[in-house]
């Protein structure tokens, strides 16, 4: 009898927890956690959106985009969506959490839908709401929410992005007639990549230095109207379109500038600043750094809403690469059993379930984020302090779930294949659209600096008042604390204890509670060692003081990217601490452990050169990264369905079952083959 080409049926694809010896998840349990506070509000949102008239259509010119897209934004204002933040008696919802939660979802349907209205309703609207007063409410909000007004948010400018304090613009105030004259007095001054600044835009809030009686009271916000009802700019008011970009083709950016124009003295927006009549300037806020940055607080909530749409996206692309490395197969391993599916591999578990572990802590860090933000911006839990730690939260957040997203996209797509750089499965546009989250609403690395200088300013803090042998005994412990970790004492008590064991080095060294120590450990380190170099600042120069400070920024940001990790750490654990279903909880503990793991083994250079760990506990921590991967490759389709993505949402044919189908058409067929007799004899088989 001759051996003949023959493929066995294969076994059933998409490995769940049911063949898996211990722990499942709940699903629903686990989605009701991710949806997170305000989850009536995001079901509400993806229903909406199940509409295919929200969907991104592929291949359409920039200009089709964008009026398909100003349709979709007038469907969300007719339907209500873009009024959840403003005030019941204006029409909508006052609910501040949940109108961000809304519009995050929007990035299931097309991202440039999601910004055209968040650039509608959370930047030139909320800067009306926010920076204005009841007059300025009563005359604009309904329009707004109508849509009846689109406006663009006119901050940056050509020469100034993320340094707003020196903006070039003037808006400058004239007694005789009551009126502000808005200029850009040369070409870096002009508002620069604007949402609907090229087409749509009927009026802006324009950010401009404020002068009056040749005093400059810095940078205010004034309501300017740039088109009339035919489209046609106003006279004094100019600008062009930014054409083509990278992504987001369905917004219309733009750039403006003005020409000496002129707009009523009630149109500065002046909650925070007014001018009088005869231009007198007052303020509820004395001091002229706080008001600037009282007033960009106000408008926080476009990075609070990019954590959290960018943490979706990535739920989105691993919800597509591990549905299709649960059907595809490739490569016959040689036993028999026929080919492999894709995450049976060790390398595409690695690839793809720590990426799923990180998306799962930005999730429950992002939801503390929008109670933080609810709580501020619904006036129950505004404070000063209140205000400087949302600030601060949302600044290191937005960083790393933004930058996550592009790595989580780009790997997703690599790990389908050539499936994965088909427009049609969404991991391409995906990652082109979401490529500027990392640099609008504040580039991340100068987010990161924000950070780092909290950081510094509350390490700053620890010593205020305190007297020469408080200090002292700190400088001891600091000395002591080096000597310890840097002359290999840890790392060499590590090493005895671990006995070359794997399992007893995670036992001894790797639990949540070392994970936690070691994370904020090296935060703490890092701001410290920061902390000391700069002290000798005040005795210096400005300009040598610039230097030094200069020399000190890499590693200040990442000790701010690190107290971000830990932040999202934290929130996944606090989060495990509500879940009462054992098997649940256990799963997500795997997957909380995956996480800080993940975060330990990118920096374990800094761990061993610290004297943080020994080599054989730096070297378990990968070995046991990879036993994690392979615990949860079972519940890796259960965690990527309690996202809770419905197929409407999802959209990507080969996350659809289709590749299922045609894995079971194959084997059927060389089944069949086989049983018929008439299978062709494999060539060399025939040699022997």
């Amino acid at each position: 009898m001759v051996d003949t080409v023959v493929r066995p049926v294969q076994p059933s694809t998409r490995p769940v927890a049911a063949e898996a010896d211990d722990a499942r998840i709940d699903i629903s349990r686990v989605n009701r956690m991710l949806l997170g506070t305000w989850a009536d509000i995001r079901l509400e949102a993806r229903e909406m959106i199940k509409d295919s008239a929200f969907w991104r259509i592929d291949g359409l010119s920039h200009h089709a985009h964008r009026e398909r897209v100003l349709d979709q934004t007038q469907r969300l204002a007719d339907l209500g969506a873009g009024a959840r933040a403003y005030p019941l008696e204006y029409g909508g919802r006052n609910t501040n959490g949940g109108n961000l939660a809304g519009f995050e979802e929007l990035v299931l349907a097309d991202p440039s839908l999601q910004i055209k209205s968040g650039v509608q309703w959370g930047l030139f609207g909320s800067a009306v709401l926010q920076l204005g007063t009841k007059t300025h409410h009563d005359r604009w909000l309904r329009d707004i929410m109508s849509l009846k007004i689109p406006g663009a948010f006119a901050m940056t400018e050509t020469g100034h992005g993320s340094d707003v304090q020196s903006i070039g613009t003037t808006a400058t105030y004239d007694p005789e007639t009551e009126e502000f004259v808005i200029h850009t007095p040369f070409r870096g001054a002009w508002k620069e990549y604007l949402g609907n600044a090229a087409v749509h835009g009927k009026a802006a809030t324009v950010f401009a230095q404020l002068i009056s009686r040749g005093v400059d009271y810095g940078v205010h916000c004034f309501f300017v109207p740039i088109r009339d009802e035919q489209g046609v700019f106003l006279p004094g008011v100019g600008g062009e379109d930014d054409g083509v970009k990278g992504g987001l083709n369905g917004i219309d950016n733009g750039r403006l500038h003005f020409d000496h124009v002129r707009v009523p003295r009630e149109n500065l927006l002046n909650r925070y600043g007014d001018v009088a009549p005869d231009g007198t300037y007052t303020s509820p806020i004395e001091s002229p750094g706080r008001r600037f940055f009282t007033m960009l607080g106000a408008l926080v909530q476009g990075r609070v809403s990019l954590d959290g749409s960018a943490t979706l996206a990535s739920a989105l692309g691993l919800k597509i690469a591990v549905t299709y490395g649960n059907e595809r197969r490739q490569f016959d391993s040689g036993s028999g059993a026929g080919e492999t599916v894709l995450l049976d591999y060790g390398k595409h578990r690695r690839r793809l379930l720590p990426l799923l572990a990180t998306t799962y802590a930005q999730a429950f860090a992002h939801d503390e984020l929008l109670v933080k933000f609810d709580g501020v911006f619904s006036g129950e839990a505004d404070t000063d302090e209140n205000r400087q730690d949302l600030e601060t939260l949302a600044a290191a957040l937005k960083p790393l779930s933004t930058w996550h997203a592009l790595a989580t996209l780009q790997e997703c797509r690599e790990a389908c294949g050539g499936a994965g750089y088909m427009a049609e499965n969404r991991l391409v546009t995906l990652h082109q659209d979401l490529d500027v989250f990392t640099t609008f609403e504040g580039d991340n690395n100068v987010l990161l600096q924000l950070v780092g200088k909290r950081l510094l300013t509350d390490y700053g803090a620890q010593f205020k008042g305190k007297d020469a042998r408080a200090l002292a005994r700190y400088a001891v412990g600091e000395t002591a604390g080096k000597i310890f970790h840097g002359a290999g004492l840890r790392r060499l008590g590590q090493a005895m204890a671990d006995l070359g064991s794997t399992a007893r080095s995670v036992e001894l060294g790797l639990r949540a509670d070392d994970q936690q120590q070691l994370l904020t450990d090296r935060v703490q380190r890092m701001v410290a060692d920061v902390a000391g170099r700069l002290r000798l600042a005040s005795r210096l120069t400005p300009a040598q003081a610039s230097d030094l400070f200069n020399e000190n920024q890499v590693e200040l940001l990442e000790a701010a990217r690190a107290h971000g990790e830990l932040l999202q750490w934290e929130a996944f654990t606090d989060a495990l601490g509500q879940v009462d279903d054992d098997g649940t909880r256990q799963v997500l503990t795997w997957l909380r452990d995956l996480f800080g793991l993940s975060l330990i083994e990118k920096h374990l250079a800094w761990y061993l050169l610290h004297g943080r760990l020994s080599t054989q506990r730096a070297a378990a921590v990968s070995r046991y990264i990879d036993r994690l991967c392979a615990r949860l490759r079972p519940h890796a389709q259960d965690l990527v369905d309690a996202f809770g993505l419905a197929p409407e949402h999802v959209r990507a044919p080969i996350a659809s079952g289709r590749e299922g189908e045609r894995q079971e058409e194959a084997a059927a067929y060389y089944a069949a083959l086989a049983a018929s007799g008439d299978a062709p004899v494999k060539e060399k088989k025939q040699k022997r």
